[in-house]
């Protein structure tokens, strides 16, 4: 099992969804974040003052899954939210020792399905 983060732009997230519903995923979760990478936020005036914005708005969406769906998935991560533009995001994959399901404690590939 893998557990793939992914940190995109918030308005790449519906599409992202509708394209993720096609795995049958059991689950994701989604955080809206705020960060800074190669694109260093943006200036604005305020009142004739320059405003430095490092900070933009970004979506943390974090996903346990089976080996054999971890490079389709990236993938398709990768084709809705690249523009070619800064700011695009990353991904960052984990391995996964285990997974317990609480409610009827079914332990690894069993937990996530």
């Amino acid at each position: 099992m893998k557990k793939i983060e992914a940190y995109i732009r918030p308005e790449k997230l519906e599409e992202i969804k509708t394209v993720l519903d096609k795995y049958n995923l059991n689950g994701m979760s989604i955080i809206q974040i705020m960060g800074c990478g190669n694109q260093k936020g943006w200036k604005e005036y305020v009142r004739g003052t320059e405003v430095d914005y490092n900070f933009l708005q970004k979506i943390k969406i974090e996903l346990v899954v089976l080996d054999e769906q971890v490079e389709k998935i990236i993938q398709s991560i990768i084709e809705v939210s690249s523009t070619g533009e800064y700011g695009d995001g990353k991904i960052f994959l984990y391995n996964v020792e285990d997974a317990i399901r609480v409610r009827t404690k079914e332990r690894g590939e069993a937990a996530i399905k």
